[in-house]
Formats: structure tokens, sequence, C-alpha cells
């Protein structure tokens, strides 16, 4: 038997090899250079992508069937919402902290006794040099993060910019998508010839348009139960511990809004609900942590794979499967995009196992 030997092998196609190679290599190289821009973008195509549907509605009601104008119509109402929430949330959150501030002195009184039945306790079983190890070992560690302050706050400073300055991309890309994808879309669709691959790739692009449009509104659904059930929680509460009643609706539009943010948004909504609630009585914020942490476990392992995979149309067993691969793999940002790329798999999947079936590609035809 013969074997190729590299004098066999022709000199164009050795250099075509290694050309693709360097083009590979090239390739991931500029991938991690440009990530966080490349995350960037990707960000404002899914947004893009998931309010397309609400600006193509309003589109159409407006005269002209202006897409700038819808666009611009659905930013000013989500702008409007926000500034509407602002406007009624913001003085009662600063009443409360007025409050706050108003009863610290009667805290530091109560906290003054409770230390001095901790020193009696102390003192009771021998306990003091420990105790006094732990004051010690406490004092330098405040020390030390005041001494770190400055440079925290600065490096906070710069991390604020950058993040608002990504925000600002964000939502001006997202803005031009929105105005200029149809046009580019059919650009696209009319690069081709092949009328059949035409019509299959159009059709597995909308199958992905669903999920990902899906996906949102089942995130949205999920958000209002969660908020729904933590403004009943918190009127309860209001109730039993007597906080004020006008914290009730702030705090579960709150939790909406960070709910939006899949995985850790809910985490952090809580965590503002809990410490408004805390200034007015750290009981009821106790009570309200301990529902809050009960609720996440239910909405984590029933409510949110159930949804998802009703909106996405997967399995809840694969909704919870591509959330662990997603967050072991790439963090948070993993999580925010596992379940949308899980459906669009799925769509794949599913095609490639209709044509198998068929036993046959899509034919080609001349246009």
């Amino acid at each position: 038997m013969s074997s190729i030997t590299p004098r066999d092998v022709p000199t164009s196609t050795f250099i075509r090899f290694w050309l693709v190679m360097v083009g590979f290599v090239v390739t991931l190289l500029a991938i991690f250079l440009a990530y966080k821009a490349i995350i960037l973008v990707a960000i404002a195509a899914f947004l893009s992508i998931a309010l397309n549907t609400p600006v193509s509605g309003i589109a159409k009601r407006l005269p002209g069937r202006s897409r700038v104008g819808a666009t611009a119509l659905a930013y000013i109402l989500v702008m409007g919402a926000l500034l509407t929430f602002l406007f009624f949330a913001v003085p009662i959150i600063v009443e409360q902290l007025a409050h706050f501030v108003k009863t610290l002195p009667g805290v530091i009184e109560e906290l003054t006794r409770q230390s001095r039945w901790i020193h009696d306790l102390v003192a009771k079983y021998g306990l003091e040099q420990q105790y006094n190890d732990t004051l010690q070992n406490l004092q330098e560690q405040a020390t030390k993060a005041a001494s770190s302050a400055g440079g925290s706050f600065v490096s906070s400073i710069g991390s604020i910019v950058d993040a608002f300055t990504s925000t600002l991309l964000v939502i001006v890309m997202t803005f031009l998508m929105l105005v200029e994808g149809p046009a580019w879309i059919r650009r696209l669709w009319g690069l081709y010839k092949d009328t059949n691959r035409r019509e299959h790739h159009r059709k597995i692009f909308s199958g992905m348009y669903k999920v990902i449009s899906g996906y949102v509104n089942g995130q949205v659904v999920i958000s209002a139960i969660s908020s729904i059930c933590a403004l009943v929680v918190i009127i309860i509460l209001c109730t039993l511990f007597d906080l004020p009643a006008n914290l009730a609706i702030p705090i579960a539009f709150i939790l909406f809004i960070a709910g939006l943010i899949p995985m850790f948004g809910a985490t952090i909504g809580a965590i503002i609900a809990a410490l408004l609630i805390g200034i007015n009585g750290i009981g009821a914020a106790i009570i309200f942590l301990i529902y809050y942490f009960i609720y996440q476990q239910i909405e984590n392992n029933f409510i949110s794979p159930t949804i998802q995979s009703k909106t996405v149309e997967i399995s809840a067993l694969t909704v919870i499967i591509a959330l662990t691969v997603g967050i072991t793999l790439f963090g948070i940002l993993g999580g925010l995009i596992s379940i949308p790329i899980a459906g669009c798999i799925r769509v794949l999947v599913n095609d490639y196992l209709e044509r198998n079936k068929a036993g046959q590609l899509p034919t080609s035809t001349k246009a």
C-alpha cells in the first residue's frame, strides 16, 4: 500500500490549509479582544427582536406607518412609565430614609443596651479574651476598609461611568436596529436566488424569532406573578407590623422591574425591598426575606421552568439544564441567554429531523 507523503500534497492545498488555520486563530483572537463589544451588540439584537412585535403593532396604527415614529413612541412609553414610578416612589423612599434618620438615636440606644447585656453574658462565662479579640479584629478590618475607601470610590465611579456608557450604547443600537432591521432583513432575503432555500431559512428564522419573543413574554409573566405575590405579602405585613401602607405598590413595582432581569434581578429587588421594610420594622423585613427565599425556590424550580417551557416550547427539564450549563460556562451572562439559545437549538434540531425524516434536503429552484 502506498502512503501519502508531504511531497504528494499540492502546494496550493498546503497553503490554503495554513491560511484557514491562521484565519481561524485570528478570528478567535479578534473575538476574545472584542468580546465586550460583541456582548453589547448581542444584547441590543436580543432587545430589538423582543421589542419588534410591539413596535410593528404601533407602526401599523400610525399615520404613514412610520417605523421611526413607532420606535420613538415605544421608547417614550417605557420612559414615561419609569419616570412616573420615580415621581411617586422617590418621595416615599426619601420619607422612609428620613424616618430612619429620625429614629436612629433610639436604635443606637437599643443596641447599646444589648451590648451591655452581651458584655455581662461574656463576663459571666469568662469569655472576655475571645470577645476582645473579636472586637479588635473587627476594628482592624474596619480600619483597612476605611483606608481603601478612597480607591474603591474612584473605581466605583469608573464602573458607574462604564455601565452608563454601555447602557447608552445598547439603547442607541437597539433603537437603530428596530428602525433599520426590517430593511436589512429584506436585503438579506433578496440575496437568495434559490427560492426554496430562502423559504426554508425564513421558516427557521421565524421559529427563532418566536422563541426569543416568547422568552421575553414569559419573563414578563414570571415577574408579574412575583410582584403580585409580594404585594399581597407586604399588605399583610403592613397590617401586622404597622408599616406604612404606601410602601406596598412602590416595592411591588421595584420587584417587577428587577424581576425582568433573569437569575439575579429578583435577588437585587428583594434586597432593596427588605431594606425599605427594615427601616420600619426589622421583624417584618426578616419575615419578608424568609417568604421571598421560599418563593424563589418555588419560582426557580416550578413557575419559571413551566412558563418558559410553554413560551419557548421546550420542556421544563431542558430549561433547568440550559440554565445550569449556561451559568456554569458563562456565569450571569450565560444564565441570561441560555434559555433562548436552547430554544433556537430546538428549532434547528426539529428542522434537521423533519428533513431527515423526509429523506431529502430542500431542493434548489432557480428564481
